[in-house]
């Protein structure tokens, strides 16, 4: 094992630590709070995210654009595939921010269509995210590790550590999935939603806001992406590293 490789184990330890902290007395507090502001926003502002939200992770893990056109990169180094990933997650921040500074410069109205605009920037990113580890997404179970690996992102910490469990264990979870024409049946989409929503909710409100929406968007889109990128690069680091180890390289 090279030096690289043995910082990379002591990285993901201590990121897997931090995965799995109790929730804090901020995290309860945080909990009451949004749910004191999901109740007072408009139900058809509700409707519009939800709506959004399961169209948008729906029609990537049925078979878009994001997949036909990905191919996985040939066989790397951990150095070089997480290199790749670095460039990436700049790229994809760049990006989400003037996006978000564009629509929350534009009030209200350009607001909302930022939610579904950040989602489908966020699943090209790790659609192209898996290819850098050489992962094929054609393949269905890609698809749901992908997702998994967005609802780890933006999960509650009440949640957390069930959903890293789940990709911890890969091949065991795979092996509780059905086939791939019935693996949509099985998706939480209410759960998947709510998590999604409660985390974004409160900044991406302020975004709405006159005045100062244009800073709040870029910011908060800069931050989303940052904090996506950061998961998805461990998460796949993980499946790098079980299958080194399986081979015996590590």
């Amino acid at each position: 094992m090279g030096r690289y490789e043995t910082e990379i184990l002591a990285e993901l330890h201590r990121w897997e630590q931090e995965m799995r902290k109790e929730p804090s007395l901020w995290d309860r507090s945080s909990k009451k709070l949004q749910n004191r502001f999901n109740s007072m926003l408009p139900e058809k502002v509700h409707l519009m995210i939800t709506k959004s939200i399961k169209s948008m992770v729906h029609g990537t893990l049925i078979g878009s654009e994001y997949i036909s056109k990905k191919q996985p990169l040939p066989p790397r180094s951990l150095r070089e595939s997480d290199e790749t990933a670095d460039s990436l997650i700049v790229s994809y921040r760049r990006t989400a921010a003037v996006e978000g500074a564009g629509t929350g410069a534009g009030g209200f109205l350009l607001g909302l269509a930022d939610f579904p605009i950040l989602l489908g920037i966020k699943m090209k990113f790790l659609f192209d995210a898996a290819g850098v580890y050489g992962f094929d997404v054609k393949d269905y179970r890609e698809r749901l590790y992908i997702l998994y690996i967005f609802q780890l992102a933006y999960s509650s910490p009440f949640k957390r550590v069930d959903l890293l469990e789940r990709i911890l264990n890969w091949e065991d979870t795979t092996g509780d999935f059905p086939t791939e024409q019935q693996y949509l049946r099985g998706i939480d989409w209410q759960t998947l939603q709510q998590d999604y929503r409660d985390h974004i909710d409160l900044v991406k409100m302020l975004q709405m806001v006159p005045g100062f929406g244009a800073v709040v968007g870029a910011f908060a889109n800069y931050r989303f992406l940052d904090e996506l990128g950061k998961t998805a690069k461990n998460c796949f680091r993980l499946r790098t590293v079980n299958e080194l180890k399986q081979k015996g390289w590590l």
